[in-house]
């Protein structure tokens, strides 16, 4: 390869990346509109001022959060050229998040079983707030698990190398973004009804 054919796999990659991160932009100004109309919403009268997570919640927090370690030793394990530890930690970040899926809907089921609906007479604001921002963000897991799957299947026809990783980091930025996302989104919500 001469060094024009570099030069422009370089600028390829820094312009993947660059949309991702103007993408990821855009994804944090939609998330900060909606806890603003939560914070703003918290004035009117029919807010639930006592309101918990569920157990779930944290359930979840703490495997999305593991899940970010395991895509970090399996992008480690590329760089080192080992397949199998990288094929372990994709599949293991890639089964964390759909458990990580499965505990948000436990934690709409307990909400539920609070006596809160998301919708109709026994619904509640507030509720129906906390459901908007976590099914607004399973739907952005959900992005990332079919990025995980995509990089699985080009991980098993050998696409990656150390040397060549951008689609494995392009998921992988994209994976952290989700999980560092829904930490600030679970801790708002678990500390915002002592600050109001």
């Amino acid at each position: 390869m001469d060094l024009t054919e570099g030069t422009q796999e370089e600028k390829k990659a820094r312009s993947k990346k660059m949309m991702l991160w103007f993408a990821i932009g855009s994804l944090v100004m939609s998330f900060a509109g909606l806890l603003s109309a939560f914070i703003v919403s918290s004035k009117r009268e029919d807010w639930l001022t006592d309101f918990q997570l569920p157990n779930a919640f944290i359930t979840s927090t703490v495997l999305i959060l593991i899940s970010s370690f395991t895509l970090i030793a399996a992008k480690r394990a590329l760089g080192q050229n080992n397949k199998q530890l990288t094929t372990i930690g994709l599949l293991s970040t890639l089964v964390l998040g759909i458990v990580f899926v499965y505990y948000q809907f436990v934690g709409f089921g307990q909400i539920v079983e609070a006596g809160y609906n998301f919708t109709g007479p026994t619904s509640n604001v507030t509720m129906s707030f906390i459901y908007l921002i976590a099914v607004a963000h399973i739907a952005h897991v959900v992005v990332g698990l079919i990025s995980l799957l995509v990089v699985l299947f080009n991980h098993f026809r050998q696409k990656y190398s150390p040397e060549n990783m951008l689609g494995f980091e392009l998921a992988s930025i994209f994976w952290h973004f989700i999980d560092v996302l829904w930490l600030v989104l679970f801790l708002f919500l678990y500390f915002f009804r002592y600050i109001i």
